[in-house]
């Protein structure tokens, strides 16, 4: 699994023009999901993410976590974080899980950044044509993948 993990001020998420996640100051992720991925992947993604300090503390140093400022995370299905740009101009998806694998695995990793005391995680909706909208907070952009978590 593969997170684009961005720190905001507030982000939403539109589809059909009709807003269907919004936070305040948190965490917007684009989550991506590969074939072989597993819950397991899902776990470990989550409590990393959950336990990341990168809000600044009253020194302005990156040392407080989501639960020390309250805040929440909006998570958005993105299969394109497995785009394979290596040949050609047109990228290939092969590598990104099917819907029927990466849908149950987007589910469970939301349910796990609650299990790891997220108490607000809003959601896009898996597979639809969605529209993203931040106000990036640093910036602050990370790429996590599961599999280089220990």
């Amino acid at each position: 699994m593969r997170v684009v993990l961005q720190r905001v001020k507030e982000c939403n998420v539109k589809v059909d023009n009709k807003i269907v996640g919004e936070i305040s100051q948190g965490f917007l992720l684009l989550l991506g999901v590969k074939d072989g991925d597993s819950q397991q992947d899902a776990i470990k993604l989550a409590k990393k993410i959950s336990g990341l300090r990168i809000f600044t503390d009253n020194d302005d140093k990156m040392n407080l976590s989501l639960a020390d400022i309250d805040g929440s995370v909006l998570v958005v299905s993105n299969f394109t974080l497995y785009a394979d740009c290596s040949h050609g101009r047109r990228p290939s998806f092969i590598k990104a899980a099917r819907p029927e694998i990466s849908e149950p695995l987007y589910e469970f990793f939301c349910e796990q950044l609650i299990e790891n005391g997220i108490s607000n995680v809003q959601r896009g909706i898996f597979g639809a044509d969605m529209e993203v909208s931040l106000i990036n907070d640093g910036p602050v952009t990370m790429v996590i993948d599961s599999e280089d978590l220990k």
